[in-house]
């Protein structure tokens, strides 16, 4: 498991990128919790790898919302991807940070990948979950030759 230092400067970093203000809170949680949170708020009884929640409405006072990341999938996702957890988190956090901020990959045409596509290259990250989904994954790397930043 990556350091809270670690993935708190990386939320910074990308938070400024995303350019959202506010505090974003980040739950690190089980595929258990977030199928509950799913379902409950989305409607949809699976669990799945990152859930945002914006703050939104006047009574938001300096929050932007939250983010449930469930460790279990991203462990898996990572493994998929021939890197380390803490960058499917980063990758899963920025993914998350830009739905906070409003965009929509699900309603929009193209607007959410091409920003994700710009700031994974700004912040060193591999793929993004709107690219791995079109199927525009490459084979997996090992972990050796992984190129994203810790």
């Amino acid at each position: 498991m990556p350091t809270l230092r670690t993935l708190v400067r990386f939320l910074s970093e990308a938070q400024r990128a995303v350019r959202l203000r506010g505090q974003v809170t980040v739950l690190l949680t089980t595929d258990t919790a977030i199928r509950r949170l799913n379902r409950q708020f989305r409607g949809k009884n699976k669990a799945t790898d990152v859930l945002s929640f914006p703050a939104g409405g006047p009574a938001a006072g300096g929050i932007a919302g939250d983010l449930a990341i469930s460790v279990p999938t991203a462990r898996r996702q990572a493994a998929d991807q021939g890197h380390a957890l803490v960058v499917e988190l980063k990758v899963l956090m920025l993914h998350g940070l830009l739905h906070l901020a409003g965009y929509d990959h699900e309603t929009d045409t193209g607007q959410m990948a091409r920003r994700e596509r710009l700031l994974r290259s700004k912040l060193g990250l591999p793929l993004g979950l709107i690219e791995r989904v079109e199927g525009a994954a490459p084979a997996k790397k090992s972990r050796r030759t992984a190129g994203a930043r810790p």
